[in-house]
């Protein structure tokens, strides 16, 4: 027999949806047929699996322990035992993980804001890739801020997923009220981001254009069109020129709608390409900088994440609260060659 009792990540959520993380090897059809069997019991009484879950429920598995083992998949061959060193990996389950440094700009309680680096993955595309969730479990496990335990009801997410190469902020729920807070404010576009990019051409005033987009599921690439289609969706994007000289201009972005490629695909559209993109950008001016500078990515970072002033609740603490993050070396490097940048953000 297995008991669980509640607490803030398992409270708040549907029981059925917390018995499949709890059980999460096992066929939706077994959990129903346990639970009308009553071989898994709310608080001591029959439930139908649509129940809301309390904080301090208790839930009751009368099952073998070997049903058990064989419905749930175990953390602790892949997160188990890690190495603090870069280069060590751990390994298990056909899996391995390298170690890695995550730079934290903004953490507390509930959630985590990381300055995600690129090159990494914002979430797996398969399974046998390694991305920024992983490596945020590795450090939760690490601080104490997470159990392999604990791993078994509630997984830590994140709520905004920037392009392999794009670099900057990715927030991060540590806890469920954390995960569904975050994906609140995303949903509802309360929480404001701002993204710094280096642009061919100069641009000398600050705009808010919009457009349709459609994306080629094939290629993974997308159309900016100047009108509405049938698959169509609608975009908003606002620049602001930072600094600029005849070739470059470095631009502080905020996305008003947030749309798979909306910035580098939008700000191309108008003549005005992010120097480094090779789906979107401008080929002369991509084979340059990586001949100048090894650059192999666009120069897009996720600079700032700016919460409502109307925050409320158990995160009210969170009103007008701004994070930023830091850009990577070789792109404040390549501002200073191009644009004599020297930090007038």
């Amino acid at each position: 027999m297995k008991t669980i009792v509640a607490g803030k990540n398992e409270a708040g959520q549907r029981l059925d949806k917390l018995l499949q993380k709890t059980l999460n090897k096992a066929p939706k059809s077994f959990i129903y047929k346990m639970l009308r069997k009553k071989n898994i019991t709310l608080n001591g009484k029959k439930a139908e699996g649509s129940e809301m879950v309390q904080f301090s429920d208790e839930i009751k598995l009368f099952l073998a322990d070997e049903t058990i083992d064989k419905f749930t998949e175990s953390y602790a061959a892949v997160f188990n035992n890690s190495e603090e060193t870069t280069g060590k990996k751990d390994t298990g389950g056909g899996k391995s993980i390298q170690r890695v440094k995550l730079q934290i700009v903004y953490e507390d309680s509930d959630i985590v804001l990381i300055n995600k680096p690129a090159g990494m993955l914002s979430q797996k595309a398969k399974d046998t890739d390694v991305s920024l969730v992983e490596y945020l479990i590795q450090y939760l496990l690490k601080s104490n801020s997470l159990t392999l335990t604990e791993l078994n009801t509630f997984k830590p997410g994140i709520c905004n997923r920037l392009d392999r190469n794009t670099s900057g902020l990715v927030a991060a729920g540590k806890t469920l009220p954390g995960l569904q807070m975050l994906s609140e404010v995303f949903r509802e576009r309360t929480l404001d981001k701002y993204y710094l990019c280096l642009v061919k051409g100069a641009v000398k005033e600050q705009k808010r254009i919009t457009g349709y987009l459609t994306k080629n599921e094939k290629t993974n690439q997308v159309t900016i069109l100047p009108k509405e289609t049938e698959d169509s969706d609608y975009i908003e994007t606002e620049y602001t020129p930072v600094i600029n000289n005849n070739e470059y201009t470095l631009l502080k972005v905020k996305l008003i709608t947030g749309k798979t490629h909306q910035i580098r695909a939008h700000l191309s559209s108008i003549g005005h390409p992010i120097i480094g993109d090779a789906k979107y950008g401008n080929k002369t001016m991509n084979d340059r900088f990586r001949k100048e500078f090894k650059l192999n990515h666009q120069l897009l970072h996720s600079y700032e994440m700016k919460f409502s002033k109307d925050m409320t609740g158990e995160f009210a603490y969170l009103s007008g609260h701004k994070v930023n993050a830091e850009l990577p070396e070789y792109f404040e490097n390549i501002l200073k060659v191009c644009l004599d940048y020297k930090g007038r953000i």
